[in-house]
């Protein structure tokens, strides 16, 4: 039986060497032409995944045009196989090179987006949630399209590249006298080039970038790996973790405490030429707007854990007063006992601490980390209107549903409260972005359906760079005029407001080498609080000066707790 298999495999390849061979004689031109082709276009396929750059703002023809060392290696050590461990070798060394390029392309993909390279070991889980965004940016139909694409795409480049090695191997090892002649001009170039620091366009002609590429993913993985282990021996060391409640905060008892993040309001958005006239306008009206209602504003700079997005690590970084910047040390903060901020007010017993959270579309089990009374989130706010894209409904129908379910109504006797809010209108693609409308007609958010339908769609405005900036400004600009607002209209003596943003927006509106600063104000009415934060060198107003004081996110919260008046607890054995 085993026999009779061999015997018409070795038929079946016969036949199709037999077709082959007879298509060849037949027209002997057309098969040299499309040989060369496919030759041709193999080996540019094989030098462009090589030599192939990790960031966008270096991509251009310069990039390409370059002696990669891992071809002329490959050129010696592959022909000089037997066959059938050379086609399988060849054939590995296409995998393994397809995956490289996808790496590559996804660390692209995250400079663009996040700042930051991909983590082989942690950003798995975000590919998710990027599909989720492309479907509440773009719909369903539109997601669905550009997943499959992706997914295809990825899988024709392992079988092309696989097969691209492969060709490119055979024909050097028919041709010994070839291949080597040209091997040996190609490493004899390369060396001179490396050696006499040879870069037009600033990119070096002779490359090693593959193995470059390599190298870096395995360090990656190591450097996760061990980063691991030693924050969690840091996230164990926690000052207040011990401070009974009635040490907490004694400043603030009573008042009414109000922590907003402002979804991708950064440093940009203040000082980039582009977005800033009409931000630091909104700005210094709004100042002008508080202070004629009572209200006084001084504001810093915070640097965030997160870029582009991932805003969760911005928001636990605040709270915790960890680096919170990789979705692992969000989980093991998550399942610690570490205080949050928002978890000290509700230890003191003295405030009732609530959630706004618009964005949340799921179940949260952070609630309990953060330790909060209640959460409202995007199905509790009984909001009828229609989704500006990703945003599930614009920021002043949240506020002002904060306004009647929690903030107009009094606390339990002798108590304050803390609340959390979330404020998303401001998060990308920004398109369509919502207007402010008067208070008094928002009713269930359904006035807002015919400002949706004539917006910006999310598809003309998220690949556009320019449109993109202005949306991106005019939603800012929206977000803290309904912020402030709400502020004036409904803020009392006791209310104590922080606001802040959680990271800067995506590199194609704030820049490639934007800072990862965000604003940070602290609003009141009672001077004796802004007092307490003299020290601290604010800017006064709710535009910070581009000198103020710049702290690293993860510093606020002890400084906060401890400006007013919370000292820290006995350590922990």
């Amino acid at each position: 039986m085993r026999q009779s298999v061999v015997v018409v495999a070795g038929e079946r390849e016969s036949v199709v060497r037999g077709v082959r061979w007879r298509w060849r004689w037949r027209w002997p031109g057309r098969a040299r032409v499309l040989s060369g082709t496919l030759t041709g276009l193999a080996a540019l396929l094989v030098l462009a995944a090589l030599v192939m750059p990790d960031s966008v703002d270096r991509l251009g023809p310069a990039a390409f045009v370059r002696i990669p060392a891992e071809a002329v290696v490959g050129a010696v050590v592959l022909p000089a196989l037997p066959r059938r461990p050379r086609v399988a070798v060849a054939a590995g060394c296409g995998v393994l090179l397809a995956a490289l390029t996808v790496l590559n392309a996804l660390d692209m993909g995250f400079r663009q987006y996040l700042g930051r390279t991909f983590d082989v070991v942690l950003d798995w889980s975000l590919l998710g949630d990027a599909e989720s965004y492309l479907e509440d940016s773009l719909g369903s139909a539109t997601a669905l399209a550009v997943v499959a694409g992706a997914v295809a795409l990825v899988l024709l480049l392992f079988v092309l590249l696989a097969l691209s090695v492969v060709r490119l191997t055979e024909l050097l090892a028919r041709h010994p006298g070839t291949a080597r002649r040209s091997t040996l001009t190609a490493a004899v170039a390369w060396v001179a080039c490396a050696s006499l620091g040879l870069a037009p366009a600033a990119v070096p002609l002779a490359s090693h970038r593959t193995v470059t590429a390599l190298r870096g993913q395995v360090h990656r993985v190591s450097d996760t790996l061990r980063d691991e282990a030693e924050f969690r021996k840091v996230a164990r060391v926690d000052a207040f973790g011990n401070t009974p409640g009635d040490r907490l905060v004694p400043e603030l008892r009573g008042k009414d405490v109000i922590f907003t993040f402002v979804e991708s309001y950064g440093r940009s958005a203040i000082e980039d030429p582009v977005m800033a006239p009409g931000v630091d306008r909104m700005l210094d009206a709004r100042t002008k707007a508080l202070a004629r209602a009572g209200f006084h504003a001084r504001s810093g700079w915070l640097t965030s854990a997160t870029y582009g997005g991932s805003s969760w690590l911005g928001h636990s970084t605040t709270m915790s007063g960890l680096w919170i910047s990789n979705q692992q040390r969000y989980r093991t903060v998550m399942a610690s006992d570490r205080l949050s901020l928002t978890e000290a007010f509700r230890r003191t017993g003295a405030f009732e601490t609530v959630g706004v959270m618009p964005g949340v579309q799921k179940g949260w089990p952070e609630q309990k980390w953060y330790g909060l009374d209640k959460v409202y989130d995007a199905f509790r706010l009984g909001y009828r209107g229609p989704k500006f894209s990703w945003s599930t409904m614009p920021d002043q129908y949240a506020l002002q549903q904060y306004q009647e379910r929690v903030h107009g109504k009094r606390p339990a006797a002798g108590k304050g409260r803390m609340s959390l809010l979330i404020l998303t209108s401001s998060h990308q693609p920004w398109a369509p972005v919502p207007r402010m409308v008067d208070w008094d007609r928002l009713g269930d958010g359904s006035a807002f359906k015919a400002m949706e339908a004539a917006g910006d769609k999310a598809a003309d405005v998220i690949a556009d760079t320019a449109r993109s900036r202005a949306a991106y400004g005019r939603s800012v600009q929206y977000s803290v005029t309904a912020l402030t607002e709400w502020l004036q209209r409904y803020g009392t003596k006791d209310t104590v407001l922080v606001f802040l943003g959680d990271h800067q927006p995506i590199a194609r509106v704030s820049g490639n080498h934007a800072s990862r600063d965000v604003p940070v104000s602290l609003v009141a009415k009672d001077p004796k609080l802004l007092d307490r934060i003299a020290g601290w060198h604010w800017t006064d107003g709710l535009r910070p000066a581009h000198d103020a004081p710049v702290w690293k996110m993860s510093a606020f919260r002890d400084r906060f707790l401890t400006a007013y008046g919370s000292t820290p607890g006995p350590k922990r054995n």
